[in-house]
């Protein structure tokens, strides 16, 4: 282990949208390195230059400030901390290469892939490594080859011994001789790989511990054996579980998108994605759940992360931002779902919108569980109303016509229109027409909302003024009527009716 301070990385790839197994990694460096007292540094791993490009740059920096993740050193956008990718170092890595070589712990070499690839055959027919006979050729005419114009990689020459360490994670790990192969540090156009990049800056930027997924274990050999022919000690290794979806396989594109910008989007807090994200492989004890940024800081130790895969759930997920969006102050929620129903509507509510919006909110922060869900939740009080045809289908049966003739008739008859007039008045009609609440009320929920999902049906029905209750109900009614009429064979799928919202 390095001596002094804590230090971490998280070394994402440019190559595409931040995905959450990245973001668990990124957490659960931070999180040592804050319980610590540590540095946490983003690097930006970026050999990949073809791949490469800079508006995912900005979303890696975007989605870990989101998510709270402040970092010590490393990428910030237009910012103070400097660059840290690794495609401004490419001449350091060939320089280390160029040191390898002279000391004789690297070769060049410069057999074709078919050469190769004789070699890895004979290795599989033997049962062993692939790379098992890819070692030093006898050729040392190197530098005059490379004189030459000849083109090769640079390879390391691994030792004849096994490799040991301690894992945090995974505990006493050995890998045998045969199982590690002189692998390439350095292509043919000069472009460094991983294990050259990754290891130079860990030794260049002191990094003390090395947390990773599991997937990488098998690099990590290399990464030992390259940092001790630097002459360098090698950071303390924690290989974390990988993340699998609910089926039980990896996690993929399989499962939907698994970038942390598309949970953004969907409307997830920031702090309940922490919080699940936090739980994936680790937890604070056996019995918390929900949890915040301090405590987790408290408790966290790569000791305690376990070993086996961690399920990344969304439907559980989903369920805790629910949790924190139910334990927010009213306050903070209406300004959220104003927010939220802006986008959803694509202007801003009015001050009699904003009326309507407060006498339900109350209800709709309890019904919430991601933020996307409020605007259609509440859009019926702002715009016309579409009807769900699958709702029409179920609750429109043939006693929706007398349940929605008996609730206008009820409903013109109450004289303030409020929350507890409207329900003695819908009660009243329930046991004057023998209808259980479900044939009664459902067909008046859809009528006024377009949907058979929505906020508990006296609060819709106070919350939008009389008038425009009204004549969705009549809508309703002559909607029945015309599509029972004889020129309709069979129900329109695509009908756009809309009902009036004035």
């Amino acid at each position: 282990m390095k001596s002094g301070r804590v230090r971490l990385r998280i070394a994402p790839s440019p190559t595409g949208y931040l995905h959450v197994g990245n973001v668990r990694s990124a957490l659960f460096n931070w999180l040592y390195a804050r319980r610590n007292g540590g540095v946490f540094m983003i690097r930006i791993d970026d050999t990949d230059l073809a791949r490469s490009d800079d508006r995912y740059v900005e979303d890696i920096v975007e989605g870990f400030r989101w998510l709270g993740l402040d970092w010590d050193e490393g990428v910030e956008v237009g910012g103070p901390h400097g660059t840290y990718r690794q495609s401004d170092r490419f001449e350091r890595y060939r320089e280390v290469a160029e040191v390898l070589v002279d000391s004789g712990r690297a070769y060049y070499d410069f057999r074709s892939a078919d050469e190769l690839e004789t070699l890895r055959a004979r290795a599989r027919r033997e049962r062993k490594a692939p790379g098992y006979y890819i070692r030093r050729p006898s050729d040392s005419a190197s530098r005059s080859r490379l004189a030459a114009g000849e083109r090769g990689v640079v390879r390391f020459s691994t030792p004849d011994r096994p490799v040991e360490f301690r894992d945090l994670v995974r505990g006493e790990v050995r890998f045998e001789a045969d199982a590690i192969d002189d692998f390439v540090m350095l292509r043919s156009d000069g472009s460094p790989t991983y294990h050259l990049a990754s290891t130079v800056d860990d030794i260049d930027y002191r990094i003390s511990h090395v947390a990773r997924g599991e997937d990488l274990l098998s690099s990590t050999p290399k990464h030992i054996l390259l940092t001790e022919a630097l002459g360098a000690e090698h950071p303390v290794y924690a290989h974390l579980p990988l993340l699998f979806g609910p089926d039980g396989r990896k996690l993929s594109k399989r499962h939907g998108d698994t970038s942390l910008r598309s949970y953004r989007e969907a409307g997830y807090l920031p702090e309940a994605v922490f919080n699940y994200m936090s739980l994936l492989g680790w937890s604070l004890d056996p019995d918390t759940e929900i949890f915040g940024q301090e405590e987790a800081i408290q408790s966290f130790d790569l000791v305690d992360v376990q070993k086996s895969p961690a399920v990344f759930n969304p439907e559980k997920l989903a369920w805790m931002n629910g949790v924190y969006i139910r334990s927010m102050n009213s306050v903070d929620f209406a300004a959220l779902a104003v927010d939220a129903i802006e986008a959803d509507l694509g202007r801003v509510p009015d001050d009699d919108e904003r009326g309507r919006l407060a006498v339900l909110a109350p209800l709709l922060q309890e019904r919430t569980r991601l933020i996307t869900d409020i605007g259609p939740a509440a859009r019926f009080l702002f715009s016309g109303i579409t009807y769900d045809e699958k709702a029409w289908r179920k609750v429109m049966k043939p006693a929706a016509e007398r349940a929605l003739d008996a609730a206008r008739t009820a409903l013109e008859e109450v004289e303030a229109w409020t929350t507890e007039n409207i329900e003695v008045a819908l009660r009243g009609m329930l046991a004057s027409e023998g209808l259980n609440a479900r044939k009664g009320w459902q067909p008046v929920r859809v009528a006024i909302t377009g949907s058979n999902i929505s906020p508990p049906l006296f609060e819709s029905l106070a919350a939008l003024p009389r008038d425009v209750a009204m004549t969705r109900i009549a809508a309703a009614q002559q909607r029945i009527v015309r599509l029972a009429s004889p020129e309709y064979s069979g129900f329109p799928h695509t009908e756009a009716f809309k009902a009036s919202a004035t």
